[in-house]
């Protein structure tokens, strides 16, 4: 049986200049989701499983869209 296992970008978002996104990192029965802004890590939170992590990178989703960032149309990191 195969698993995923790379890092994945789960969202990406914008406002103004600046972008962030949180990126997920499967494990061996938990879950890893970084969020970074301008390319710089912010924050990293490890879950007993995959959906938990997801749930949270959604929750912290819905409160910087809240804040007034919005979907990037770059997927481009900054410089």
């Amino acid at each position: 049986m195969h698993s995923y296992d790379e890092p994945t970008v789960v969202w990406r978002l914008q406002r103004g200049r600046s972008v962030a996104h949180a990126t997920i990192l499967p494990g061996e029965g938990q879950a890893t989701i970084t969020w970074f802004v301008d390319g710089t890590m912010d924050r990293v939170e490890n879950y007993d499983s995959m959906e938990l992590a997801l749930a949270r990178a959604e929750h912290i989703r819905g409160i910087l869209e809240r804040d007034g960032w919005t979907e990037a149309r770059d997927a481009r990191p900054p410089h």
